[in-house]
């Protein structure tokens, strides 16, 4: 049984883990950078300790240092959340010889579906369909061509040993093809370190869909079913739900048979997410695979009412799985909008600045689960996802139909954010409709646009109210003895007490 753990994480993703580990009776170990002092995950944690300068180099990716802290506070886990050091094949190895357990899989198996390519030919040895594309990375540009001219354009050059978008270019023909892998490498290279890339074919109308498994040490392994991930911008997501409005129940059970095997094909322990493309035939292939939690866990965790961070505790305690794949049941519908802190109207570029004013929807099947508070400084130095709103009620429209309510009643202030965005994508017909794909944004880019610009001006006017409201109470309270801010700055300073340097 843990009694302590190390969060090797910040923001959301560190304060989600941290709250089920309280569920669980286990004290909890944040670290921070300079420029996270006074974040909500360090204030929330049993003991704090700084770890570096604001650039994640400096930080949150110096897991030397993240070990020193695990020792010196004497935790007996680390769970890495996700991105920074969650699927870094060497970390997963250094913590596991310092006598520490890694919350996540076994170092091989990180490797193996970490490297794009190793997991295709990996695969490859399996009954799991795989995308059409060369096996290894690109090292002759000629023979890439003439695999491309193989398979038939549009293909996709991908980075080997990332994700996210990053080192992805789409190639219609033939003349665009060395033009597109030169700068695919160089993008690659900047993103991850590793210039590597290789060829997959481009599919007709692909709808990316994943399957969330689970694994323990005793051989156990079973799939929580589907999460529809289409709505994406630059190949990142911003809209996740469950179940998929756009697969019936037959191919359901091919492609969770299909992420099971895929599990199993590299001895997976813990949280891992399958992801598949589905073309509009509802041919589906092996895409890659998450070695760690995700990002949109929460829908997958509002329709089953499994806890996966709990149960990613338990399997790294040693412990079976504490269901079955027959006790796996799906409730309604859930809905995930990411809250970014970007420009939307602006090609998605990120905001920054701090948040002047804050107000998060409540009320039933309503979750908010995010890392701000009014006041805080948003910063350039890491990624600008400020957290998830994830909507459950009995069935698609009833859910969608909360998740406008939920993103009306959500206001940001000071930042630029993708709440508008959100709901210019789930009031939009096509979207409601719901078998929509990948190219979901591309093709109502401008319909989505126009919608956002009108949202905007209302949620203006609305906030302007709100605001005035703000300041007739914040000048009645001024006329008040000053103790309320003098025991904010109490309670902070007690907080900060608590951080060890």
């Amino acid at each position: 049984m843990f009694k302590k753990i190390l969060i090797a994480n910040r923001g959301e993703i560190a304060l989600r883990v941290m709250r089920t580990c309280r569920e669980m009776g286990i004290e909890v170990v944040a670290v921070y950078s300079a420029a996270d002092r006074t974040a909500p995950h360090v204030l929330f944690a049993d003991e704090a300790y700084f770890i570096g300068s604001a650039a994640s180099s400096d930080s949150y990716l110096k897991y030397e240092k993240i070990l020193e802290v695990a020792q010196a506070s004497h935790s007996d886990a680390i769970h890495p959340g996700y991105g920074f050091l969650s699927e870094n094949t060497e970390f997963a190895q250094k913590v596991s010889e310092a006598g520490i357990v890694f919350i996540g899989p076994p170092a091989d198996a990180i490797k193996t579906m970490g490297d794009k390519t190793m997991a295709r030919q990996s695969m490859l040895l399996t009954d799991v369909p795989v995308v059409p594309g060369t096996e290894d990375p690109i090292e002759d540009v000629e023979k890439a061509l003439s695999v491309a001219k193989e398979i038939g354009f549009p293909v996709l050059i991908k980075a080997a040993g990332g994700g996210g978008g990053k080192g992805m270019r789409i190639v219609d023909s033939a003349e665009a093809f060395e033009s597109a892998v030169g700068k695919a490498q160089r993008e690659s290279q900047s993103a991850f370190g590793d210039g590597r890339v290789y060829i997959e074919k481009y599919l007709e109308e692909p709808h990316h869909i994943e399957f969330q498994v689970i694994a323990d040490t005793h051989g156990n392994v079973i799939h929580l079913n589907e999460r529809e991930c289409s709505i994406q911008r630059r190949y990142q997501k911003v809209i996740e739900e469950s179940p998929s409005p756009f697969i019936h129940a037959e191919l359901r059970e091919q492609m969770g048979k299909a992420a099971v095997e895929t599990a199993r094909s590299c001895n997976y322990v813990g949280a891992g997410t399958v992801e598949f493309l589905v073309d509009k035939y509802k041919h589906f292939y092996f895409l890659e695979m998450n070695t760690r939690l995700q990002v949109e866990h929460p829908v997958t965790e509002m329709v089953t009412g499994i806890d996966l961070v709990a149960e990613q505790i338990r399997i790294a305690e040693g412990k079976p799985l504490s269901l079955k794949q027959s006790d796996v049941s799906v409730s309604g519908h859930a809905v995930e909008c990411r809250i970014y802190a970007e420009d939307a109207a602006n090609d998605f570029v990120p905001s920054t600045g701090t948040i002047s004013m804050l107000q998060i929807p409540d009320g039933p099947g309503t979750r908010f689960d995010g890392a701000i508070r009014q006041g805080m400084e948003v910063t350039p130095y890491y990624d600008p996802m400020l957290g998830k709103l994830i909507c459950w009620a009995k069935d698609r429209d009833s859910a969608l139909n909360r998740s406008e309510r939920a993103l009306r009643e959500f206001y940001i202030g000071g930042i630029e954010t993708t709440i508008q965005f959100c709901r210019s994508v789930i009031g939009h017909p096509q979207f409601r409709q719901g078998p929509y794909d990948t190219h979901f944004y591309a093709l109502h880019k401008e319909e989505l646009h126009t919608e956002l610009s009108t949202a905007t001006d209302e949620v203006m006017l609305v906030a302007g109210g709100t605001l005035h409201t703000h300041q007739d109470r914040m000048k009645h309270s001024s006329q008040k003895a000053g103790a309320g801010e003098s025991s904010r700055s109490n309670w902070v300073s007690a907080q900060m007490g608590r951080q060890k340097q």
